[in-house]
């Protein structure tokens, strides 16, 4: 008989803080850092900080120096995949999807319309191809567009046909990022930037990458709604388990049940608002209980917490939200409010005052040694 494990919402949560490498000990190895977190978002906005860097200062701490992601991508210690930073170990997994692009059978209208503007391009495809061979890696203003269908649709994307050609070469496993030029993407054909690696079937690929995601995540749904980029849930992989207070069922990796029982090291994180444990909004509200939204999109009238407001976590709860913005010609952290969801007693007052402290500390000694990514 399957067993289902019991959690209580304090013991789920501490499995998805401990998951997330967010107690007190602190991660050494960038590359090992990134392993461990399956992904680390690639986000432009940076009010404060660029979000790939405050997602592994909050890790590491003041010993994260941004030039080190900028180095490691640069020589594909880390690749970029889809906006999103990845182990090379990873990528095999994810070149079995590739694989078969656009998709499996039966396709959907958008895979079917995406599918044939590459063919109706498939000219331009090859003229991009053999100018990387040739000269590769090469930022796009370096490419040819020779597309004869232009790119259409009603945002912004319209008519950017190369930029759409390449990232349809991406998803289909014949280009790749090669690193940064500055804030311009370097591109390469994917065979010098991915490692060799053998390439799993589907259904294998499939099954490691839900496996991968459950350990970097702790516990997750079965099933969840469709969200763009990476997953939320991981089907049945794991142990099955139920969270008091909260209806259906979970999956959580094994290895974290075995230390549900101890108490949680924890700290006071400042975690950027696109933090992987904060991406699931439906996860944090069921066990974390927290309410928030990122508000830079709303008029400024309508924001509670702040434009770029920094979820606070102390232990394992999510207790209030830093409004705040880094000065870079100033080199000076402006703190327009803490916002508190509850009382801060004397600990929790101090160790987010400490937090606060050592990232003004960390923006002011990296604000000049890398371009923003």
């Amino acid at each position: 008989m399957v067993t289902i494990h019991r959690l209580s919402r304090a013991e789920a949560r501490r499995i998805a803080v401990r998951a997330q490498l967010l107690t007190q000990e602190r991660s050494t190895d960038l590359a090992e850092t990134v392993r461990r977190l399956w992904l680390v978002r690639l986000e432009p906005t940076s009010a404060i900080a660029p979000s790939a860097d405050l997602v592994l200062w909050s890790r590491i701490g003041a010993a994260y120096d941004p030039q080190d992601l900028r180095d490691a991508l640069d020589e594909q210690r880390l690749v970029e995949l889809r906006g999103t930073v990845r182990h090379p170990d990873d990528l095999a997994a994810h070149r079995a999807e590739m694989a078969i692009w656009p998709g499996e059978e039966p396709l959907r209208d958008w895979q079917e319309r995406r599918r044939d503007w590459l063919l109706t391009n498939d000219e331009c495809r090859r003229d991009v191809l053999g100018r990387l061979r040739a000269d590769g890696p090469l930022p796009t203003s370096e490419l040819p567009d020779t597309c004869v269908q232009p790119w259409r649709s009603s945002g912004w994307n319209n008519q950017r046909n190369l930029v759409m050609l390449l990232g349809l070469l991406v998803e289909n496993g014949e280009v790749a990022v090669a690193g940064r030029n500055g804030r311009d993407k370097l591109w390469d054909l994917a065979d010098r930037v991915y490692p060799d690696d053998p390439v799993p079937d589907l259904a294998t690929a499939r099954r490691l990458r839900a496996e991968r995601r459950l350990a970097a995540l702790g516990l997750a749904r079965a099933a969840a709604a469709e969200m763009p980029g990476e997953p939320v849930d991981v089907g049945p992989i794991g142990e099955p388990a139920v969270v008091e207070g909260v209806r259906g069922r979970w999956w959580v990796e094994p290895g974290q049940l075995d230390r549900v029982a101890e108490p949680l090291a924890g700290r006071a994180v400042l975690l950027s608002p696109f933090d992987r444990l904060l991406y699931d909004r439906k996860r944090v509200a069921e066990l974390f209980e927290f309410d928030y939204i990122l508000e830079m999109y709303k008029p400024a009238v309508q924001r509670r917490w702040g434009y770029y407001a920094l979820p606070i976590l102390y232990g394992d709860r999510l207790v209030g939200k830093l409004d705040a913005r880094f000065d870079r010609d100033e080199g000076e952290l402006l703190v327009h409010a803490v916002h508190r969801d509850e009382p801060f007693d004397a600990a929790t007052r101090d160790a987010v005052d400490a937090e606060i402290e050592s990232l003004r500390a960390w923006l002011v000694q990296s604000a000049s040694t890398a371009p923003r990514i």
